[in-house]
């Protein structure tokens, strides 16, 4: 593991989870205009407004954040630069949300799986437990965390910025110590 800004760079055989940059700020501002990867986001609005990721990029490089953030970066293995993000939000008791999306070019190649493994195998905040909900329509993202190691918990509802609408959820856990 590298550190860079004093949070790791996990290593994969297919790409690097590294923390964001600006230099990251065209590609993320280009596959977060896609409406579907907006739809699949609680936070994510549609249309996006200027300067949303210019101001998710400077508080996810701050060191006194409350969630840090990797993009999935493949230049390393000839593949793309950002092929998605990946994060973990700060909670209490030392548990943490994990979030993430996956740029549509590189949707069915498990690429999202990879990166919440890795994450997961990694801890690098050093978490006893990790949480995580994904919207019903989107059983895929459920399948990754399933795979990853995260048990059931029930349902709920998010408010999704894309849709303007209340979503229904299903909630995950993974207890790691």
């Amino acid at each position: 593991m590298e550190v860079l800004n004093q949070q790791p760079t996990l290593q994969t055989p297919r790409f690097d989870l590294r923390p964001v940059r600006m230099s990251d700020l065209t590609l993320i501002e280009h596959y977060a205009r896609d409406s579907r990867v907006a739809m699949s986001t609680p936070r994510l609005p549609h249309p996006l407004p200027p300067g949303l990721i210019a101001g998710f990029i400077e508080r996810a490089m701050a060191p006194e954040r409350d969630e840090d953030v990797w993009v999935m970066d493949g230049t390393a293995h000839n593949d793309g630069e950002v092929m998605g993000v990946i994060s973990l939000m700060r909670l209490d008791r030392n548990q943490s949300e994990v979030g993430y999306w996956v740029a549509p070019p590189f949707w069915n190649t498990h690429l999202a799986s990879d990166a919440v493994t890795a994450l997961v195998s990694g801890n690098p905040l050093g978490n006893d437990a990790m949480f995580a909900s994904v919207f019903h329509d989107n059983p895929a993202s459920a399948k990754v965390l399933t795979n990853a190691g995260f048990a059931y918990l029930g349902d709920a509802e998010t408010f999704c910025l894309a849709r303007g609408a209340t979503v229904p959820t299903w909630t995950y856990s993974l207890k790691l110590r």
